[in-house]
């Protein structure tokens, strides 16, 4: 008997086309019709009419504003519904996350705000069993490795790139066992994946929502247009040529689609009559039986299939749909709000971090009530699929960052509060956000502040600091009264005119400032009357800056990068660094009419138009910072810089307005060329976490056809990409998601910004053409990458503190005038730093007594003789402030106690058995992280 699983589902993006709350609403119907709340409203009540009836439900965030506004009856109603299993949660975070653009930290964040929420509400039968990604644009092994750490049994998804499926149809290999981890022993990161067999839409004719014409089921003889026979024969023919690519006699059917059931009778009143009329035949003896099922159910029948399963250790990118269309442009789209959502990410950690530290005055305090829960759910909206993937209209965009901004000004009031208790100073303090530009009112003003310089870190960090001022000289002091050396340089013509109006500095004053682990230092600024001029800048490029590890050369007749050497491993390269534009399709092409657009990257032709082969430049050369400004055209500009003691080189690149009086649209990549034999491989990060290596041209599990040489070699680099051969290695660290590919040898190319004319024909219709009101012309992005050349045995020992130094960066405020004279000048929220492999993850406030804490090895088991062992953390003398009373761990998004947490096994095609469990913690109070391992503790805790 062929066993048919009907999943009633609705696909509810928390944000795309519309807002979130125009969603929820149903607001904005002139744009899509789509509204949550008369879904939820619908399916309840059709739920309640047919015992048999199932629904699952995705997305927390719509689901707890709708929770939030029903009675008390329709509350245990559904609660009722939940325990029958009739109503079934399935994935279960604040959103369904995007697996491309998204960093695992806020990834984490946002499925334990969702599953909290599940867990506190409907206690074990409301939590998800399985992960359900129907609609992300290709998938990512760490969010499998995450989904595993979880506890969910399995994981189901609907995309995959077109030539992957046709393959996988022919070996019956759709429902796979995926390896997500090289360091984690199995079966930790296993996952099964079984990928759905209409992406997550009905199967064709079937569809019966208010939003289909497909024709209802007929069933009254008596009337015009009896169908049943028909109805069933197509059904029939559909289930038996679907099973022949599926392994089981179980198959599944996904009944519904983006914002279905808001009138749920249609839908179920035909697929009652559809399941009546099929079971019927098997009188007549047809092997088909049709169920109202849910991912959970249809898994567990998988499970109890006890067969083996093909097994995949890479991952599912880069996607396309068709040869022509890959879906690699949105690794780059809207890179303005993929940076603020990962300085936002930044921002939210330190503001949970100082919560907990401060104690309860951080919510209610000196400066007001603050709170960390409005940039938290204003985080985990962002890292839906159709937010920091920047595949949403301009006016959701929008709407995103207004909530990031919201959630921040909340959270200063808790960092404020916070940092009066920690230092006993109530002066006010102020937040510079846009200091990248140079523009910081106080700063620009004042003769005498002091700068608290917070660092988020488990870790003491090294930071350069630039800000902008109006004097020509100034003296700091650190927290011990030391002077700092510190240098006033002029601020490039590049700043001034990406900052317009907003700021009226004409000098930066640069120097470096030290922070303990999870704890600030404060430095004492003041202004000098009579003091050495600013440093001039010259017309030419030096022949080289270095400082004690790294040296830079330039040509002396292009001002471009010629050469990077390490000193302390007596390293060199060749590398040249230049900006490139791709002509982006219009789609008038004879091989196919797909154009460029938010979600897809089709360039004109493989070779990229350069925008100018010479810079030109000017050097400062000082003691604090060295630089070089190169000016490549009115829209592309960069700064080559080097700070004293830095172990990477800097390059802050501004792109912008990219200008489109040409009718062209415009792809803009910087591309590094070296003289490293890389043969075609490159590696990129997946997710901010374990490395994976790419080859061009290549996929790992299929004999690629390519058909796109540029885009169809495109990746997502979330924090790091590099190239190397056997003696050299070369690292990109990036402060934001970015695409990028090596197309040629020793090269490594990244897409920095992406201006489009045309809409892409994926449902968003709009072109990516991005304008703001500081910017009527196009928008202007500025970033930086770090570079570090290393011997590849030992390169990850830089490249791992210094990404994370990228995500969590110190936070500075600004406090006017002298210091009060009592105040405590540094602090550490730890006792001592942790050991160099472990990172603090999470430290955030979880209820009245207790913090919930994670520590995370941030190594793989491959990448670094120094690191990559086993490490043992005491958690009683881990915080200064903070005596730990009790603690109990859970599973990685909290919402099990880990000891509890039991998945389905599974049985790999190798027929290799599980490995035997390692050997426990030497005591409750010490902990032991191995390579790549995250372990997630309650603390219950009290102040000292």
């Amino acid at each position: 008997m062929l066993n048919v699983h009907l999943i009633p589902h609705t696909h509810d993006d928390v944000g795309w086309l519309k807002t979130v709350d125009q969603y929820y609403y149903g607001d904005r119907n002139d744009i899509q019709h789509a509204g949550v709340q008369y879904i939820l409203d619908s399916v309840v009540d059709q739920l309640l009419k047919n015992p048999d009836r199932r629904f699952i439900y995705v997305e927390t965030a719509f689901f707890y504003r709708w929770w939030r506004q029903q009675s008390s009856d329709m509350q245990q109603t559904v609660k009722q519904l939940v325990n029958q299993g009739r109503l079934e949660f399935v994935n279960g975070g604040w959103c369904m996350s995007d697996e491309a653009t998204t960093h695992y930290s806020a990834v984490i964040d946002q499925m334990t705000m969702g599953l909290r929420f599940l867990n506190e509400t409907f206690g074990t039968c409301g939590r998800p069993r399985v992960a359900w990604h129907i609609d992300p644009f290709g998938h990512a092994r760490e969010h499998a490795s995450m989904f595993a750490q979880m506890g969910y049994d399995g994981f189901f998804f609907g995309r995959l790139d077109y030539q992957d499926r046709s393959h996988r149809m022919v070996g019956k290999d759709q429902e796979l066992l995926w390896r997500a981890s090289d360091s984690l022993a199995p079966p930790v990161a296993d996952l099964f994946t079984g990928i759905l067999p209409n992406g997550y839409n009905p199967p064709e004719g079937f569809c019966w929502d208010q939003s289909c014409d497909d024709p209802p089921i007929r069933d009254d003889p008596d009337l015009e247009d009896y169908n049943v026979d028909d109805v069933v024969n197509r059904f029939l023919a559909i289930a038996n040529s679907q099973a022949l690519v599926y392994k089981t006699n179980h198959i599944v059917m996904t009944m519904g689609s983006d914002f279905q059931y808001e009138n749920a009778n249609l839908w179920y009143k035909n697929l009652d009559k559809l399941i009546r009329y099929v079971n019927a035949r098997q009188a007549n003896g047809t092997k088909v039986n049709v169920l109202y099922s849910t991912p959970s159910c249809y898994l567990q029948e998988l499970h109890q299939a006890n067969l083996t399963w093909a097994l995949k250790a890479d991952d599912f990118f880069p996607y396309a749909d068709n040869a022509h269309n890959f879906w690699t442009g949105y690794f780059t789209s809207r890179p303005a709000l993929k940076r603020y959502e990962r300085l936002s990410n930044s921002h939210l950690q330190t503001c949970n971090q100082l919560e907990v530290l401060g104690g309860a005055v951080s919510r209610k305090g000196p400066f007001g009530d603050g709170d960390s829960q409005t940039m938290k759910k204003a985080m985990a909206v962002a890292q839906h699929h159709d937010a920091v993937s920047g595949t949403e209209k301009q006016h959701v965009a929008n709407d995103y960052a207004r909530r990031l901004a919201t959630g921040w000004r909340r959270c200063q009031v808790v960092v404020s509060n916070s940092l009066a208790a920690l230092s006993g100073s109530s002066a006010e303090r102020v937040y510079c956000d846009n200091l990248n530009i140079s523009v910081c009112p106080l700063t620009e003003s004042s003769n005498k502040f002091s700068v608290n310089v917070y660092n988020p870190l488990a870790r003491p960090v090294t930071w350069p600091v630039r800000l902008p001022v109006n004097g020509t000289a100034y003296t700091i002091s650190d927290a011990n009264g030391k002077l700092v050396d510190c240098q006033v340089v002029p601020v490039s013509n590049a700043t001034r005119q990406v900052r317009k109006h907003r700021g009226f500095a004409i000098n930066e004053l640069v120097f470096q400032v030290q922070a303990p682990p999870l704890g600030y230092s404060t430095y004492s600024v003041s202004l000098l009357q009579k003091g050495p001029p600013p440093a001039s800048t010259q017309r030419r490029p030096p022949p080289a800056i270095q400082n004690k590890f790294l040296r830079v050369t330039f040509d002396p007749d292009t001002g471009l990068l010629s050469s990077l050497s390490n000193l302390e491993t007596k390293q060199t390269i060749k590398l040249t660094q230049n900006f490139y534009w791709y002509n982006a399709s219009d789609g008038n092409n004879s091989d196919s009419n797909q154009m460029s657009g938010a979600y897809i990257f089709r360039p004109n032709s493989s070779t990229p138009f350069v925008i100018s082969s010479t810079a030109k430049t000017e050097s400062l050369q000082t003691p604090v910072v060295q630089e070089v400004r190169q000016w490549f055209g009115p829209w592309v500009s960069q700064v080559v810089r080097l700070h004293g003691d830095s172990r990477a080189l800097e390059l802050e690149w501004t792109v912008g307005p990219l200008p489109i009086d040409d009718s062209l649209g415009k792809e803009v990549i910087t591309r590094l060329d070296t003289s490293i034999k890389s043969s075609g491989v490159f590696y990129t990060d997946s997710n901010g976490r374990e490395v994976l290596q790419r080859r061009k041209d290549f996929r790992p599990t299929w004999t690629l056809k390519q058909t796109e040489p540029i885009a169809g070699n495109y990746y997502p680099i979330n924090s790091r990409a590099y190239i190397k051969d056997d003696v050299d290695q070369l690292t990109v660290v990036t402060d934001r998601s970015q695409g990028g590919g090596s197309i040629h040898n020793g090269s490594l190319e990244i897409m920095l910004h992406r201006r489009l004319l045309y809409d892409d024909v994926r449902g968003v219709g709009e072109p990516l053409n991005e304008t703001s009101a500081v910017f009527p012309e196009g928008l202007v992005v500025r970033g930086r990458l770090l570079l570090a050349l290393n011997l590849p045995a030992s390169a990850a020992d830089t490249h791992r503190p210094l990404a994370q130094e990228e995500v969590l960066q110190p936070l500075l405020t600004f406090t006017d005038g002298e210091l009060h004279p009592n105040a405590k000048l540094e602090f550490s929220g730890l006792q001592a730093a942790l050991p160099p492999a472990v990172h603090l993850l999470t430290l955030t406030q979880w209820d009245r007594d207790s913090v919930l804490l994670r520590l995370e090895h941030q190594y793989q088991t491959w990448e670094s003789k120094q690191h990559a062992h086993p490490v043992t953390v005491n958690l009683q003398k881990l915080f200064s402030t903070l005596e730990v009373l009790g603690v109990s761990e859970l599973n990685l998004s909290a919402n099990q106690w880990k000891e509890e947490m039991t998945r389905f096994e599974w049985t790999p095609q190798t027929g290799e058995k599980p490995l035997p469990k390692r050997p426990g913690d030497p005591s409750i109070w010490e902990v032991t992280l191995t390579p790549m391992q995250i372990r997630t503790f309650l603390l219950r805790v009290s102040r000292r």
